[in-house]
């Protein structure tokens, strides 16, 4: 089950776009919604604001959405990322797949029950994630202290 304090965020350089998904977003969910229509400043906004979605435009000015989410992934590793774009090119949505790591490529103009869907789906992988890689940290934790305890005990043995 997604968290109820996820944060959203939507960039697309369309405010129509912007305004569009966040209203959605907004009346049809729990979350969070920020908004930005610059790739550069939505960049900055991630770097102070913890975000664990990021919806983003495929084709903006100065800074792409493969690059905006590729430096996103950076900042938040568990992240869900999903690539919006109104050119169906499949050879940069497989690029975007293997290369940042999205969760998924829509194309618009988008169904909204999709739309939320995908959310829905994509913060619960995003807290998946999150537990597991929570676990994992435990469970090395668990090994070195089993290993120190394993050696402490055979220096024990050798002084015995």
């Amino acid at each position: 089950m997604a968290n109820d304090s996820s944060c959203i965020l939507v960039v697309d350089d369309d405010p129509a776009v912007v305004q569009s998904v966040a209203t959605l977003l907004e009346l049809e969910t729990p979350h969070t919604v920020i908004t930005e229509t610059s790739s550069p400043k939505a960049l900055q906004l991630a770097k102070v604001t913890p975000v664990d979605l990021v919806i983003s435009d495929f084709l903006m000015p100065e800074l792409d959405g493969i690059r905006f989410l590729l430096e996103v992934r950076g900042l938040y590793p568990e992240s869900a990322l999903i690539l919006l774009t109104g050119y169906a090119d499949k050879e940069n949505a497989i690029r975007a797949i293997n290369d940042v790591g999205i969760f998924h490529y829509m194309e618009k103009p988008w169904d909204n029950d999709d739309l939320l869907g995908i959310v829905h789906s994509g913060l619960d992988k995003r807290l998946q994630l999150h537990r597991m890689h929570e676990r994992v940290r435990e469970l090395e934790a668990r090994v070195q202290q089993l290993q120190k305890r394993n050696a402490d005990l055979e220096t024990h043995l050798k002084k015995s």
